[in-house]
């Protein structure tokens, strides 16, 4: 179970989503993409996913300007590694490849889900070979 502030974070952001993540979320909810099932800021692992599709075990991230900086860039390369050792892939677009190709977006992530439909993402990292933890 996602420890209690995690859920309070991501029922936080649904609440005020940033334009680009709301126009995606129009584009995925109520299982209008290939009939995949995708949830909104959802709590995965240490992380709450702007977008979460269990059935391909896939994370859609809609990254704005703060993902430019130098700050972002280093959570950027953190994250990804985190929920990738959970068994999901994760799919990045820009606010500006949303609003300027919406149709190239959608390709993608459905590409993605019928690849990687019934993958089950794990429960815990798996420990790194020949290391602990």
């Amino acid at each position: 179970m996602p420890d209690r502030r995690l859920i309070e974070f991501a029922r936080a952001m649904r609440r005020e989503p940033a334009p680009a993540e709301e126009a995606l979320w129009r584009l995925l909810r109520d299982r209008r993409l290939g009939g995949y099932k995708f949830r909104r800021q959802h709590p995965v692992g240490a992380y709450v996913a702007d977008f979460y599709a269990a059935s391909a075990a896939l994370v859609v991230e809609a990254d704005g300007d703060s993902h430019a900086t130098e700050e972002g860039a280093e959570h950027d390369r953190v994250r990804p590694a985190h929920l990738e050792a959970l068994g999901l892939a994760v799919l990045r677009f820009w606010n500006t490849d949303i609003a300027d190709d919406p149709d190239g977006v959608l390709d993608r992530v459905c590409e993605v889900c019928a690849r990687r439909q019934g993958v089950r993402r794990r429960l815990l990292p798996r420990a790194h070979p020949g290391g602990e933890g």
